[in-house]
């Protein structure tokens, strides 16, 4: 079970690669917002973040290294995926180390499967939001990158 849910978290973070990598730099700049609201580049950005965030909270000695973007910061593609990668390598200790039963690290209700799914979850609705962001801006991705949104679950 252990490496299923790993599983899961990598295919989880190799489509935010895919969809990186589909995204225009046009289209990292955009944003829906009138009032200063994140653009692309910052929504990923937040991503990253948030699992600082979360590890920092429930994994502490996993979020040393990792570096947060500031809430103004506009990072480039080259610094969106190291962060993603590095961040998204420590969540998979930490759910390595949950599912183990370390006593160092804490889940959400006491439950390794309970925090992937909220991760995943937290994940895919600023996915989303970044997806309709590029669409509204004349920056849609391209379609192979939109069905490795589905199909990727499907391969390894």
């Amino acid at each position: 079970m252990q490496e299923q849910l790993l599983d899961a978290w990598r295919t989880h973070h190799r489509i935010h690669r895919a969809v990186l990598a589909g995204i225009s730099d046009e289209g990292l700049a955009c944003s829906l917002s009138t009032r200063g609201g994140r653009s692309v580049a910052r929504q990923l950005a937040h991503l990253h973040n948030v699992r600082i965030m979360q590890l920092e909270k429930r994994a502490k000695h996993l979020a040393p290294g990792l570096v947060k973007f500031a809430s103004k910061d506009e990072p480039d593609r080259e610094h969106l995926l190291a962060a993603l990668d590095a961040s998204a390598e420590r969540v998979e200790q930490w759910l390595r180390l949950a599912a183990e039963g370390d006593p160092r690290v804490k889940t959400m209700r006491a439950s390794v499967i309970t925090t992937l799914g909220y991760l995943i979850s937290h994940e895919s609705h600023h996915r989303g939001s970044v997806l309709l962001t590029l669409k509204q801006c004349g920056h849609a991705l391209p379609r192979e990158v939109r069905d490795e949104l589905w199909g990727g679950w499907s391969r390894r």
